[in-house]
């Protein structure tokens, strides 16, 4: 498929009864593809999957239209959105350590390239505590400084391990022994093939 079918086919994904925020309909993206208008038609099909969850065909068709275009940053956003589907997603607000206090003295790329370890509760066979790595990508700002804050969201690599996080939760992120930063959960959702058996 090119990239025009490829949005077509993701805009036909999307209940014709949605709209962004702006009120923004899936005839709106047509009406730019019938100009091809690509990135605009790829950024507002974007928007959609804020409101309701699309499935994972949506994602995957974005991310392959994203490439095609050379928006590597969009691309790498649509990837993410799949495996938020596929693992589930912690929303969170983190506050990294500074860096006088902190073994991280450069910023972490906000686009979901770091996977930390994450203190989250669990305990090893031996009774200590145990770290599970979580993707991490930050909302809003391409980096985040040693000492800053920011909601972040959070991709499992183990969904199973995350069951018991819950909303208010402060878990601690790891790129050593040491905490690198500390994060309350504002938001869960849970992956897809866990909203079947619900």
């Amino acid at each position: 498929m090119d990239v025009t079918e490829l949005l077509e086919s993701a805009s036909l994904l999307v209940p014709e009864e949605i709209a962004t925020e702006n009120d923004i309909s899936a005839q709106d993206v047509w009406d730019y593809l019938a100009h091809d208008e690509w990135q605009i038609a790829l950024s507002l099909l974007e928007e959609f999957g804020n409101g309701q969850p699309l499935p994972l065909t949506f994602w995957e068709q974005l991310a392959e239209a994203a490439e095609r275009l050379g928006l590597e940053r969009s691309a790498a956003w649509c990837h993410w959105r799949r495996s938020e589907i596929r693992n589930g997603m912690i929303r969170a607000d983190l506050t990294l350590r500074p860096a006088t206090e902190a073994r991280r003295k450069t910023p972490i790329p906000g686009h979901g390239v770091l996977r930390p370890m994450w203190d989250i509760g669990n305990l090893s066979p031996t009774g200590g505590a145990s770290v599970d790595i979580a993707g991490l990508w930050v909302e809003d700002t391409p980096v985040l400084e040693p000492g800053g804050r920011a909601t972040v969201r959070l991709v499992p690599l183990t969904p199973a391990h995350w069951t018991h996080v819950e909303v208010g939760q402060q878990i601690n992120m790891h790129e050593d022994r040491t905490v690198a930063g500390t994060a309350a959960v504002l938001a869960i959702h849970l992956p897809a093939t866990a909203m079947l058996t619900r």
